[in-house]
């Protein structure tokens, strides 16, 4: 990034106040990436513990495969809201648990394994669920570490050296123009002198 600039004392104070704000924010930025960064590794290793899980529960499942077809339309899921948090400033939906309710039926005409199969459905969605939450907190958690990772390194290989170059270039300007200054003084007062003598 080429700063355009002034040679003067304004612009060097301008360039000292971007500097120090992105002096200060560097550090900031760096935690924040490292703790992005270990919260989707946290994440992608509670994601697969959920599918090795989900995956557990299928084979149980498919155990009950031949009665599935007589399963009644007896369980039915409550509205289901998902909520929003703030996880090291990035806005990320929260799980909460699935309410299910289950319709009035009479249990006496109903297979003895309904009450079980109703307990591996209710599991495998909140399961389900589950998994499709903690995949979109990952991806906008990774997102935002992208993001950050992106600044850290505009800070620090472009902006940061970028604006300390452009104040050396400035002072080093502005303390030739001033020696140059000096060097015409002398010159213009020895001339005098030699004319008054």
């Amino acid at each position: 990034m080429a700063l355009k600039f002034h040679y003067n004392k304004t612009t060097i104070q301008q360039f000292k106040r971007q500097l120090a704000i992105r002096e200060k924010a560097l550090p900031i930025l760096k935690n924040k990436e490292t703790a992005l960064r270990l919260h989707v590794e946290k994440l992608t290793r509670d994601l697969e513990e959920l599918q090795a899980q989900k995956k557990e529960l299928s084979q149980k499942m498919e155990n009950f495969a031949p009665f599935w077809n007589e399963f009644p339309e007896i369980l039915f899921m409550n509205a289901h809201e998902i909520s929003q948090e703030r996880l090291i400033g990035v806005k990320i939906p929260k799980f909460k648990p699935v309410e299910f309710r289950v319709a009035d039926v009479s249990w006496w005409n109903l297979p003895a394994w309904i009450p079980s199969g109703l307990g591996l459905m209710k599991e495998f969605i909140q399961l389900d669920l589950k998994q499709e939450i903690f995949q979109k907190q990952i991806e906008l958690l990774d997102l935002a570490r992208k993001k950050t990772t992106q600044k850290v390194n505009l800070y620090e290989k472009v902006q940061i050296p970028g604006f300390e170059d452009a104040i050396l270039k400035i002072k080093r300007f502005l303390e030739d123009k001033e020696n140059i200054s000096k060097a015409a003084q002398k010159i213009v007062k020895k001339r005098k002198e030699r004319r008054a003598t």
